[in-house]
């Protein structure tokens, strides 16, 4: 089982919360999905944090109660899938003194196989390009340092390496990538680069879109890979530390291959 959740929400009144909010706010929703935040090297959930229009100074975040914020978990295993599927986030969440209304939820079920079935065992005809969204600040781990580029190699491999982690059938590795790396490039980008706060430290990520595209004369099977990866970035995020709030990317799927559930409140 895949799955991941999203839910509106809208503060009761201003919020002025510390820059390291979403520590706390992970650390408070693994707590109520009964779910270790250690232990795997590999982590099982993303978290999004409250994506929207906030207003940031280097020490404090506003949220405004006129403004809709956007929190996303996603599953990676069964027994996270399963934990974030029976989450009840009630009427209201509350953390750090600050109350946030839930409007809605809304939620992308699937699973592996379903993936792995339409996206290659069907061997349906794959899309040459791909249009994503880096919507909190993605970099990809580089041994001590963090490399804040949306560089192809960097991001399929993120997104193999979860997906070998977690999925039923091995994709493949260095060789796989290699293909990966020569067939497909970055034809366009808009990207920002902007500072994430872990604990007491920041990393340096990128925001904004970017577009890979495949050339048509490229293998089937390797064009087929790439379009399985990018629609599981959906799920998996992109990069480092993306169970903290780094890495929330999204794809637009054209052919949404998986079952979508939503319930609402009016706010």
């Amino acid at each position: 089982m895949l799955i991941r959740s999203h839910w509106t929400l809208t503060p009761s009144e201003t919020a002025v919360l510390p820059r390291s909010y979403h520590l706390e706010l992970v650390k408070h929703l693994h707590e109520r999905l009964e779910l270790d935040m250690g232990g795997q090297q590999t982590p099982s959930l993303t978290f999004s944090g409250l994506v929207g229009s906030a207003t940031r100074t280097p020490e404090f975040v506003t949220f405004h109660p006129e403004q809709p914020y956007h929190l996303s978990l996603s599953g990676l295993s069964e027994t996270t899938s399963k934990a974030i599927f029976n989450l009840d986030l009630g009427e209201t969440l509350e953390f750090l003194g600050s109350q946030f209304r839930v409007c809605d939820r809304h939620q992308d079920i699937t699973t592996y196989d379903q993936l792995y079935t339409e996206l290659i065992a069907n061997e349906p005809e794959p899309e040459r390009q791909f249009n994503l969204n880096f919507l909190t600040p993605t970099s990809f781990s580089q041994k001590r340092t963090y490399l804040p580029l949306p560089l192809p190699r960097l991001l399929f491999q993120s997104w193999l390496d979860r997906w070998n982690e977690f999925g039923p059938v091995y994709l493949g590795s260095y060789d796989l990538l290699d293909y990966l790396e020569e067939a497909i490039a970055l034809k366009y980008h808009n990207i920002k680069s902007a500072r994430f706060q872990v604990y007491r430290s920041f990393v340096t990520g990128f925001l904004g879109e970017i577009t890979l595209q495949i050339p048509r004369r490229t293998d089937p099977l390797i064009s087929q890979v790439a379009n399985l990866l990018v629609h599981y970035s959906n799920f998996c995020g992109t990069g480092a530390k993306t169970r903290l709030g780094m890495g929330y990317s999204q794809y637009q799927l054209r052919q949404q291959p998986s079952d979508c559930k939503e319930t609402s409140k009016d706010c």
